[in-house]
């Protein structure tokens, strides 16, 4: 069964991989159009909530993911799928939860298109770093071969494209801005979703047979993330505010980003597809309960 596994494709219409690409840059796109340069210019003028942002993102997420996955041994083509989602940056949707969850969403909106264009280059670094570091996915990635170019070029295209096209048009168009993104964000969401599920759908039989490889592991590496945002950021002592955004930030990841990457690169590597086509659903699900939980918790407060 494990060998299956480690050497078992997932399949993916390429038309609909296409559609999923259009997909993911409008989603990219939609929150693009709620940022605004002075996004920028007012956290840099106290930047230590975004470099612990930063930090956490993209360096504790692929250290925790590391150590777990030396730690409990899981098969190599599912390791290689946790090191896609840590590599990742945060997903997009994470504004929305922390908003729900009364955190600080200027901060949630400006380490979103942060981690953005820092992922041009650390995504693609990360995964080849950390992929190559741990001996079993070392020798998954000396037979695909994956140019970290390449990679780079691609998150371009996906992320780093429609974020300034989007900045551009909410800096010059603000109005037409705040329009097209409370129409175009859901609609965007819902069909990526519609996606992910029909990839499910489309592999049914191997979903239910080799679910249980990652069904706990990826609730269990989902928890870790929300703890270690979470707790780097009381540490550093930043606000409740802030520590519930940080906590969210590092706990969701684009994980559609990642689907991608495993099936333009890795051809739909069954272990590797399965952990991130589930880590797509799962942190949706987590990510809403941690901010309908401290929505309920809190008063009711808005950050400036």
């Amino acid at each position: 069964m494990i060998e299956n596994l480690d050497n078992l494709t997932i399949n993916f219409n390429s038309d609909n991989l296409w559609v999923v690409n259009l997909t993911l840059c409008l989603v990219m796109f939609g929150v693009a159009l709620d940022i605004k340069i002075s996004d920028f210019t007012n956290l840099l003028k106290s930047p230590k909530a975004v470099i612990i942002g930063i930090i956490s993102q993209f360096i504790l997420i692929p250290l925790v993911t590391y150590l777990l996955i030396i730690t409990i041994n899981p098969m190599p083509s599912i390791a290689l799928g946790m090191m896609m989602v840590a590599a990742c940056p945060g997903g997009n949707i994470s504004n929305f939860m922390t908003k729900l969850a009364r955190g600080n969403t200027a901060l949630s909106v400006s380490l979103t298109a942060f981690a953005s264009l820092a992922a041009l280059i650390m995504t693609p670094l990360n995964f080849a770093i950390w992929g190559n570091l741990y001996a079993p996915t070392s020798e998954i990635l000396k037979t695909v071969e994956v140019a970290p170019t390449e990679v780079a070029k691609f998150v371009l295209l996906i992320l780093g494209i429609p974020l300034i096209i989007g900045m551009l048009i909410k800096h010059y168009y603000s109005e037409i801005a705040s329009k097209i993104s409370k129409k175009l964000k859901p609609i965007s969401i819902l069909i990526f979703l519609a996606f992910i599920v029909g990839a499910f759908l489309n592999n049914l039989d191997i979903f239910l047979n080799y679910i249980h490889y990652v069904f706990f592991l990826v609730i269990l590496h989902n928890g870790l993330l929300f703890l270690t945002g979470f707790y780097f950021a009381r540490i550093n002592k930043l606000s409740k505010q802030d520590q519930k955004t940080l906590s969210i930030e590092t706990g969701i990841q684009n994980s559609g980003l990642g689907l991608l990457l495993v099936f333009s690169f890795f051809d739909g590597l069954g272990g590797m597809a399965l952990l991130v086509a589930f880590w797509a659903i799962w942190d949706i699900v987590s990510g809403l309960l941690v901010a309908f939980f401290w929505s309920k918790k809190v008063p009711k407060t808005v950050h400036p």
